[in-house]
């Protein structure tokens, strides 16, 4: 799973090479301790255009689907199981029509030993952008009037896989990893053969995991209002 990550640069130098069109004005600023509800930039290919503009925009971890009533549901889906997308009522029309990438600096995650829990970073070895896999879905604010501009709230999910190999031995689930070929497929929103791209991006993430740096990293981390670069930096002794 990903239950919190980092975004240490923000713009184009965090999606340079996913060749983003346009960017919101209202980018949050870098965090090292982002949390399931929290805001943050995702970049999803708009089929309003022809062709597709690639948009940076500001959206809430937690999807909540249109149909919700209440946008507290997306506090439960921030992660989504990249193996049954197709069975779940909640990610299905995303994962037909709605399609986003999540780019990170890198994420957390947490070993249990002897019932201690220690926190691990784990993040591209070359500094590069860590591109995740996600799901979008826009929720009407039906109490706010049809001129109010905060009446719509994107939200998005991350999807996951079984991990392998070193970050297996760290937790059973990790990210769905994405290259930028991949990326490029997963966005595109005029694809007809969504489960193919999805199975080609489960097939394509172990590889991606494999180049992944891992250290143990302060428990600060766990308290989300603890937000600053000495949350990543190996933890000494």
């Amino acid at each position: 799973m990903c239950g919190r990550f980092v975004v240490a640069s923000v713009g184009s130098e965090l999606v340079g090479v996913l060749r983003v069109d346009v960017e919101a004005e209202d980018l949050p600023e870098p965090s090292y301790n982002v949390a399931p509800t929290a805001r943050v930039a995702i970049v999803l290919d708009s089929a309003k255009t022809e062709p597709p503009t690639r948009r940076l925009e500001v959206a809430r971890w937690g999807l909540v689907p249109g149909w919700a009533k209440d946008p507290k549901i997306g506090a439960r889906a921030f992660n989504a199981r990249s193996e049954e997308l197709e069975d779940k009522p909640m990610f299905r029309s995303a994962l037909e029509k709605r399609r986003a990438v999540v780019p990170t600096s890198g994420y957390y995650e947490w070993t249990t030993i002897d019932g201690v829990k220690t926190p691990h970073y784990i993040h591209p070895a070359d500094g590069s952008p860590l591109l995740m896999a996600g799901l979008y879905e826009w929720w009407r604010d039906k109490a706010k009037a049809d001129d109010d501009p905060d009446r719509w709230m994107l939200s998005f999910t991350i999807l996951t896989r079984d991990s392998i190999g070193h970050l297996g031995s760290i937790h059973d689930r990790m990210p769905l990893f994405l290259d930028p070929d991949h990326a490029d497929a997963w966005l595109d929103p005029t694809t007809d053969n969504v489960g193919d791209v999805l199975d080609a991006a489960i097939d394509a993430a172990p590889a991606l995991a494999e180049t992944l740096d891992e250290h143990v990293v302060s428990r600060d981390v766990g308290n989300v209002r603890n937000d600053s670069p000495v949350l990543i930096e190996p933890l000494s002794g």
